[in-house]
């Protein structure tokens, strides 16, 4: 792209992300030789970050206030609000898993995210038409029994959220990757400017969290819920057409298939050759040879060894000849992209049930807030805010682990390291422990408090807020830099996606939780513990038991952290 001069929207063929064997992990650059003499336009990223700004303040503008607006208007209960939002959080962190699917496979990330910024615009005019109907413009009181609002409204405003949720989704799953595509790896300014945006992106994550956060969840609670969503609609109308006016200076590129093919690929290769006996020698197995590539390639590890079947070599003139077919021979690369899947499983499940605890603060968090006095000082403060101040505490967290923790890890050990990204991982899960422990004995002064007549300040949520932040900071935000790190170049995006889809099972946990426990306790002793009366429940027995699951999550991923080998290349 020339600067200052005529723009046209490149197209380009992405070879090196794809499988085959003539391509797969080539050590060339994504860029063609039609790239290689255009310089970078800083206009592209700085757009995509900008969408990004307007995409996060749209998100969590229904997203941050969500529980609270589904109770008192809406008419939920105190679990089914909980349960649904979580659904909902649930679906939004799912579909990206779909979205880097479809991307990779048919539509590429342009596309996507042009089809899914159009569902996302659709689903917010839909919600904020449902906000101005009158049957569900007059709230009821938290904390006592509502009639149900109109089923015809409610049925609108679910369809409209879920429409949101998927076009969330499509636009998360493709815009970090398309903003990347916007650096020539094969140039090192590049590459620094690339390893910039990644940090820029998640600052503009932070700056629609913190403003949504207080000026969105303002206007709604004080002004309009109809014209809170009005806001966040037009956020998504003006990424949409900053969208398509950055069309002809985006680089795109064309999808090329899927890495999940060459999964399956190795598993029937397996079965195939079972009868076949793996050699001792490594080097006997099946891996593309060329004396004019050079390629990237995973070195071969001994564990998991019956998938190694894949790769033996049955017929060596058909190997190095007219190679037989790949759904009965692999190559040994082919092999160890699957192995480091079946690695990452456990770290990945506990990810699961460490998403069911971080989702609290979007549900019972903010219900647990507005039973407390959310009056500091002259200052009235809304529940759903409280999530800013957690997001600000990230990113001083984010500082303090750069700035002081590593720093002090360094002067620590003799050898001078940090802490690994494992390491990192684990100090996330322990502070989740803390965290909910924290939650608990904080209801439990509240419920003391509320029978002696003197409602407990929402201030004493901060401390809660804080832990969790640390525990986001090191597990959340490590685990998705150790995915991408431990994938393979042509597994990146999926593997990236199956991080994020730890939040996504995870608020879907959460939501299996408490519709458990409301039901089993309330069986057990009326009203139960999660009552739409909090006053009359025990919610600090519930987060007791996830201080509990957080305990036994963190003493399931110490041992297989311990036990994990990290992943190691050959070129050759």
């Amino acid at each position: 792209m020339e600067e200052g001069g005529e723009h046209t929207s490149l197209l380009v063929k992405d070879d090196a992300s794809c499988h085959g064997d003539e391509s797969q992990n080539l050590l060339e650059t994504r860029q063609g030789s039609q790239l290689k003499s255009k310089r970078f336009d800083w206009r592209a990223p700085a757009l995509i970050l900008g969408l990004e700004c307007l995409e996060s303040m749209a998100f969590n503008g229904i997203a941050t206030n969500l529980v609270v607006y589904i109770r008192p208007v809406l008419h939920g209960g105190i679990a089914s609000s909980a349960s649904t939002v979580s659904l909902w959080f649930g679906t939004s962190f799912f579909v990206p898993i779909l979205g880097a699917a479809i991307a990779d496979t048919y539509l590429g990330n342009y596309k996507t995210i042009l089809i899914s910024l159009i569902m996302y615009l659709l689903g917010m005019v839909l919600i904020t038409v449902a906000a101005f109907m009158p049957s569900t413009s007059v709230s009821c009181d938290m904390s006592s029994s509502c009639l149900l609002s109109d089923g015809t409204q409610n049925l609108i405003f679910f369809v409209a959220l879920y429409l949101t949720a998927v076009g969330c989704g499509g636009v998360r799953s493709a815009l970090l990757p398309f903003g990347a595509d916007q650096f020539n790896n094969e140039h090192s300014l590049d590459i620094k400017r690339r390893r910039n945006f990644f940090s820029s992106f998640y600052i503009c994550v932070i700056f629609g969290v913190i403003t949504s956060g207080t000026i969105i969840v303002w206007v709604q609670e004080n002004v309009s819920w109809a014209i809170g969503y009005g806001i966040a609609t037009t956020c998504i109308g003006l990424a949409l057409i900053g969208f398509l006016v950055g069309t002809p200076i985006f680089r795109q590129y064309e999808p090329c298939g899927s890495p999940v093919k060459s999964i399956f690929k190795v598993i029937v290769a397996t079965f195939r050759n079972m009868s076949l006996e793996v050699p001792d020698d490594s080097s006997l197995l099946y891996e593309v040879r060329s004396n004019h590539i050079q390629r990237i390639k995973l070195a071969h590890s001994d564990d998991f060894r019956f998938l190694d079947r894949a790769a033996v070599i049955s017929d060596l003139s058909s190997a190095y000849g007219n190679r037989q077919s790949s759904w009965s021979l692999c190559t040994v690369t082919e092999v160890e992209e699957l192995k480091i899947l079946i690695r990452l499983l456990p770290i990945w499940v506990t990810g699961i049930f460490f998403g069911a605890a971080i989702s609290q603060m979007h549900t019972t968090f903010i219900q647990q807030g507005t039973v407390m006095n959310t009056k500091i000082g002259s200052l009235t403060i809304p529940p759903a805010s409280l999530y800013s101040f957690e997001v600000i505490c990230v990113t001083l967290w984010v500082l303090a682990v750069d700035k002081v923790i590593a720093p002090a890890t360094r002067m620590y050990f003799a050898n001078g390291v940090e802490l690994t990204q494992l390491q990192r991982i684990g100090i996330g899960r322990f502070l989740m422990i803390f965290a909910m422990a924290m939650a608990a004995l904080l209801e439990t002064k509240r419920l003391q408090s509320i029978r002696e007549a003197e409602p407990l300040s929402i201030a004493w949520q901060f401390p809660q807020y804080f832990i969790i932040a640390g525990a986001e900071c090191f597990a959340v935000i490590t685990q998705l830099e150790f995915f991408h790190g431990q994938a393979p170049d042509s597994m990146k995006s999926m593997l990236t996606a199956f991080a994020l889809l730890t939040t996504a099972l995870g608020n879907y946990l959460s939501s299996a939780i408490i519709t458990f426990i409301a039901g089993v306790t309330v069986v057990w002793q009326s009203p139960g513990w999660i009552p739409d009366d909090l006053n009359r429940g025990h919610l600090d027995y519930y987060y007791w038991c996830f201080a509990a699951v957080s305990l036994a999550n963190f003493v399931v991923y110490v041992y297989f952290a311990s036990k994990y080998k990290l992943k190691k290349v050959v070129i050759s």
